[in-house]
């Protein structure tokens, strides 16, 4: 399955031991460390980080070797994974991985950019003007249209239909997947810590996985994960206009209308619809065969099987008599 393969866009340092990145602390021992992930991701050499309690669940069974987190939290971590308590973990976070990922915080333009005409792809069929980064793979009978970018290292899969003026970076995606003019696909998430005057940038290192007979309609724009990957699963299709925030993750099956907007790390279930101007909030967990009506805002996690609306989004029988009761 292409969404297995993991594609490298992101330059990493060789290595770095723990006291380098956090130059200011006392280690006893200068270990080195692998990667940046997720509670749930990281394994026996990776730091990770635990700023919440809604993480719990994961913090109790995290692999990691170092975890930056705060003094509330630190108890729910396992005893072998150390410790790096501080005040605020996100701008730690962010510190770290700009030290072993320096180019992720900003999108440079992909200097391997070239017109499809110098790379062989004997299967694919390109309209006028198309650029392509270094190491792009293209699957068979896919068409890729005018003036779209392909940066480097992306996975496309079989029978894609790639429309115009679409920009595409840092992603992966599936078999028969359709993806409409203008859209914009693995572009750096809204993520930094405020400052007075100069914030600080919240690198990405994350992407954008797609998997297979998904439809993105025209001008979509879809942010890659900032330490997790943003992913929408089989079978999902997404109205024109809307908006996936990094760490996202959509299920299959899901109906997705014009002008939805998810905020980062939402969850969403298998065989969700979502009405159109509708807004769920970050951290959220949307459960399967969920129904939200158009224009709702949606502000805490809603189980299997419901159906919701309304700002706040209640239960649709509820929202009915509220509104008769006016």
């Amino acid at each position: 399955n292409n969404l297995m393969k993991s594609s490298i866009f992101f330059k990493k340092k060789k290595t770095l031991t723990i006291d380098k990145i956090f130059p200011n602390l006392k280690f006893s021992k200068k270990e080195k460390i692998s990667n940046i992930k997720t509670l749930k991701k990281s394994d026996k050499t990776d730091l990770t980080f635990f700023d919440s309690i809604r993480y719990k669940e994961s913090a109790l069974s995290t692999k990691s070797l170092y975890c930056i987190t705060t003094a509330k939290l630190e108890k729910f971590l396992p005893k072998k994974t150390k410790k790096i308590v501080v005040k605020n973990v996100l701008y730690e976070l962010a510190k770290a991985l700009k030290k072993l990922y320096p180019e992720s915080d900003i999108d440079y333009p992909d200097t391997s950019l070239k017109l499809y005409s110098k790379y062989k792809y004997n299967t694919v069929k390109f309209c006028n003007n198309p650029l392509i980064g270094k190491n792009v793979k293209i699957g068979k009978n896919s068409s890729i249209g005018a003036n779209s970018i392909i940066e480097h290292n992306v996975v496309i899969g079989n029978n894609c239909v790639i429309g115009s003026d679409v920009i595409i970076k840092n992603s992966i995606i599936g078999n028969d997947v359709v993806i409409q003019d203008g859209c914009k696909i693995g572009l750096k998430g809204f993520g930094f810590i405020p400052i007075r005057n100069k914030n600080f940038k919240m690198p990405h290192i994350g992407r954008v996985l797609i998997d297979d007979n998904v439809e993105i309609a025209s001008g979509c724009t879809i942010d890659r994960g900032s330490v997790d990957d943003t992913e929408i699963g089989k079978n999902t299709y997404l109205d024109n206009q809307v908006h996936v925030a990094h760490n996202v993750k959509i299920g299959s099956n899901c109906m997705i209308a014009g002008q939805v907007g998810f905020a980062g790390s939402s969850t969403i279930g298998d065989n969700v619809s979502i009405g159109g101007q509708a807004g769920i909030s970050g951290h959220l967990k949307i459960g399967n065969n969920v129904k939200i009506g158009g224009g709702s805002g949606v502000i805490k996690d809603i189980d299997d099987n419901q159906v919701v609306m309304g700002y706040p989004a209640i239960p649709f029988k509820d929202f009915i008599k509220n509104w008769r009761a006016k």
